[in-house]
């Protein structure tokens, strides 16, 4: 009996809609350093741009939205959790001071299904838009028995650059120096494991449900996207403040991601109630 894909539980011309779904916001983000269309094998970048530059340092990251992907399943709203690892990932580079150039999606599921992965997509654009980068490349990957039904998910990879004198690394701080901090709009992509099974494991709540004093449904307040820090840090690096050391403070919090760019010799105090917490956390 002769197979194809399509009975092996990938569809391909599922996948095709979905590339033709895409291809014309992905360009969108081009700038005319992008040398490839959508579809290629590789993303070729030039890199003349470098030229202004006396020391380029590149600086790259990887990341998933992680178990914040079982909540957008739970709505079934797709359309921020592309931005959502567009911003982890800028903020992952932007404090060693790197600015983002370009990005690479990868989403992988059990069964294509093209609106899907066209509000993702969306997503990834419109992040990668607002942080001034080009969305370079992607991939689809339909995996039946990888993935059980109705899963997914949504990785990124993020290349920037900085001048090797500018590189933020925490080396030169010292005792005395003070700590501020940029305000979150929640739980950003972090710390879904945890939240999950505080609201819906033990708390027996729904996405549907509503928490005293909230407007919005759990799922939506959970949903609120991932805030891209970029554009405030550069504002005060290119204003000529001296930034010594920088965190982005992810699943591990405070007192896990603090001690990464801190000198051997430092630590860190923070005072509890010295900023407002929003409702979610409480």
């Amino acid at each position: 009996m002769a197979l194809d894909y399509a009975q092996s539980g990938v569809n391909i011309d599922a996948g095709n809609e979905s590339v033709d779904r895409i291809k014309n916001v992905v360009k969108q983000t081009f700038d005319s350093n992008v040398l490839t269309d959508v579809g290629s094998f590789g993303a070729m970048v030039s890199v003349d741009f470098l030229k202004q530059f006396r020391h380029p340092v590149i600086v790259q990251s990887t990341d998933s939205v992680g178990t914040k992907v079982k909540i957008a399943s739970a709505l079934g709203k797709y359309d921020t959790i592309g931005a959502d690892i567009v911003a982890h990932s800028c903020n992952d580079i932007v404090v060693q001071g790197a600015r983002p150039l370009t990005f690479l999606d990868y989403i992988a599921v059990d069964r294509v299904v093209p609106e899907q992965i066209e509000q993702m997509v969306r997503g990834v654009a419109r992040g990668c838009k607002d942080a001034g980068m080009s969305l370079v490349g992607g991939e689809v990957a339909e995996l039946p028995g990888v993935y059980a039904s109705g899963e997914f998910d949504l990785v990124g990879s993020i290349t920037g650059v900085v001048e090797r004198d500018q590189v933020v690394d925490g080396s030169s701080i010292v005792p005395g120096d003070v700590v501020m901090g940029f305000a979150s709009s929640g739980l950003h992509t972090n710390g879904y494991s945890l939240a999950r099974k505080l609201f819906f494991e033990l708390g027996g709540l729904s996405v549907s449900d509503h928490l005293p004093g909230f407007e919005r449904s759990l799922g939506e307040v959970l949903l609120e996207p991932h805030r891209n820090y970029t554009r405030q840090v550069f504002a005060l690096l290119d204003g000529g403040i001296e930034i010594k050391g920088m965190a982005h403070i992810t699943g591990g919090g405070l007192s896990e991601n603090i001690p990464r760019m801190l000198p051997r010799e430092c630590g860190v105090e923070i005072e509890r109630g010295s900023w407002p917490v929003l409702p979610i956390f409480t």
